[in-house]
């Protein structure tokens, strides 16, 4: 009896002990909103209005947008460096050759106060994959990019905002030097920019209510609720200070269910994005994504177009990411940038 009892102690040990790096990574402040959806005033109806007409007019009269299409390709950076300019902005192109293509991110600036030489970089990538006309991935990453730009106007801050389009995210530039982010964060570096934090906005506009909808890859899978009713934030272990800074933020200001991590990007999705290019230069960076392919039916279809998505959480969402940007951009501290050889988790 006694060997029995000293065994299922053992057991129950190894047990505990083999969940504690489970709970360094999935453990988040604050707690998830959860509740009926707040009455919508007559800014979230202005901001509503704003993304939804910037999808349909990527997604739906664009549509896709890559190498392959460089009409649509160049249609879509004119769309948005039009919007910048519209909002006040000067818009700076980075244009580099991808192959035979020449393609170009899109930066804008808001400058800080002075009192910081730090930057917070907020990024989305236009290009779509090939057949498809991308409205989750990414039309819905640029509008609320664009959104975000528009507000920040309005409200001054200590560190200077970036707000950047990048070009070449997805096949056969994904992961390679033309990724339009590789390129961004590989000059941020050799300039010794000091950027405090990084968004990636990947792929955030599309819900669903129906339980078993929301899919995860080994060994996520066993940590995370199974209905993709949430927006996730997912970073590195290196960037893990700046997840709960993010998440904590949104979940005090966001009317939208959120869950995060920070993980090995080995694990299939951490890595999937623009924040990746940062990671390999030593920057701490966050996706926000609403997990694409592990909810999205439509994912890299020709049906992800813009009537899938839910503009209503898609404003919820950004309503949230304002907050999420006020305090990044108005505290000096929240992270800091490392050398590229400072062991960032990549």
């Amino acid at each position: 009896m006694q060997a029995s009892v000293w065994w299922i102690g053992i057991a129950a040990a190894a047990a505990a002990a083999a969940l504690l790096p489970a709970r360094y990574m999935t453990s988040m402040p604050g707690r998830s909103y959860r509740g009926p959806a707040p009455p919508a005033g007559d800014e979230a109806r202005i901001l509503r209005a704003g993304l939804e007409a910037h999808v349909r007019a990527l997604a739906g009269e664009i549509g896709e947008r890559n190498v392959y299409r460089y009409e649509a390709l160049q249609a879509a950076a004119e769309y948005i460096r039009r919007a910048l300019t519209e909002y006040g902005y000067e818009v700076h192109a980075q244009v580099f050759a991808a192959g035979r293509w020449r393609v170009e991110n899109l930066e804008a600036v808001l400058p800080g106060d002075g009192e910081s030489a730090e930057s917070v970089v907020i990024g989305a990538h236009y290009d779509t994959a090939v057949g498809s006309p991308g409205a989750d991935d990414n039309a819905s990453g640029v509008a609320a990019l664009l959104e975000l730009a528009r507000t920040a106007r309005m409200k001054p801050a200590r560190r200077t905002r970036r707000f950047v389009a990048f070009v070449n995210e997805e096949p056969p530039f994904f992961m390679t030097g033309a990724m339009g982010s590789r390129v961004y964060a590989l000059r941020a570096r050799a300039r010794k920019e000091p950027i405090a934090a990084m968004l990636s906005l990947e792929a955030i506009g599309y819900f669903s209510d129906a339980p078993g909808s929301q899919k995860y890859p080994f060994p996520v899978n066993f940590f995370y609720p199974k209905t993709g009713d949430f927006i996730g934030f997912v970073g590195n272990l290196s960037s893990r200070s700046l997840v709960h800074r993010v998440i904590g933020i949104f979940r005090e200001h966001g009317r939208l269910p959120s869950e995060g991590i920070a993980a090995p990007a080995v694990i299939p999705g951490i890595s999937w994005s623009d924040h990746r290019s940062f990671w390999k230069e030593g920057y701490p960076a966050v996706m926000v994504t609403d997990t694409a392919l592990y909810r999205n039916p439509h994912y890299h279809r020709h049906s992800d177009a813009p009537e899938s998505l839910d503009y209503e959480r898609l404003a919820r969402v950004v309503a949230g990411l304002d907050a999420v940007l006020d305090d990044l951009a108005s505290v000096t501290g929240v992270a800091t940038s490392k050398p590229a050889s400072g062991g960032c988790q990549r």
